[in-house]
């Protein structure tokens, strides 16, 4: 991993407690991505072929609306040095909303569509915090579901929709073998906490937490459910929090 990408998983991940900030190297996809044209009419993302992700091709504004006021500047490589894969909420003619941990929870900006290529995603994460449990969707189908530990009532999981945007193997670490890092932030951060504040799909050593409101935030899984989804899930998978 580039210096700067190091430096940039060092402090961006903080959700997660137990433990030092998040740092590992990151890893592809685990299937190559398959392009799609651009509908030309208005709908949202997940309507016929399936849901979205927007890769992009070079250095692009991020909008309010199409057309609108700037918000930011989104660059081909996120701050773990991925390919940058933005999950899709809505389209219309010409602009993709996208996902994007540069905007608070839950909110999306525009991008043009000639800045991106589109990619199906053919997977979807769902979490359900009070059964604290995550299920896997495959082209619309249950494929498998996990347990996983959650936020403490002081510093909860956010809840809402975002996308994966970078693959993590970590070593060394109390996070287990690897992460999935959300779009999401942690609005709520614990006193002392030294970290970022960006949430995580990630692994843990201590697994007797997971089933249990104990994070800052992050969703912890097992060893074994990690690498199960490590092993399908791409880059801008769309992510379903919900109580």
């Amino acid at each position: 991993m580039r210096p700067a990408a190091l430096l940039g998983a060092l402090l961006l991940i903080a959700g997660c407690g137990s433990g030092s900030p998040l740092h590992g190297s990151k890893t592809g996809a685990p299937r190559p991505a398959t392009p799609v044209a651009v509908p030309a009419a208005t709908g949202r993302a997940g309507r016929g072929p399936g849901p979205f992700g927007a890769q992009l091709r070079h250095a692009t504004a991020l909008r309010a609306r199409p057309g609108g006021r700037v918000l930011s500047r989104l660059e081909p490589r996120t701050g773990f040095g991925s390919a940058q894969i933005l999950a899709v909420a809505r389209m219309r003619k010409g602009w993709l909303a996208v996902r994007t941990p540069a905007l608070a929870n839950d909110r999306v900006g525009w991008v043009a569509a000639g800045a991106v290529r589109l990619l199906h995603e053919p997977w979807r994460i769902e979490v359900d915090l009070s059964r604290r449990l995550l299920i896997a969707r495959h082209e619309g189908r249950r494929a498998f579901s996990i347990p996983v530990g959650i936020g403490a009532p002081g510093t909860p999981t956010p809840t809402g929709h975002f996308g994966v945007t970078d693959r993590l193997k970590m070593s060394g670490t109390t996070y287990g073998c690897c992460a999935l890092a959300l779009s999401a932030s942690q609005p709520h951060v614990a006193q002392g906490w030294g970290g970022g504040t960006r949430i995580a799909i990630r692994g843990t050593t201590s697994e007797g937490s997971i089933g249990t409101p104990a994070s800052h935030g992050c969703l912890r899984a097992s060893e074994a459910g990690m690498r199960r989804l490590m092993a399908v899930i791409p880059l801008g998978t769309p992510v379903s929090i919900h109580g």
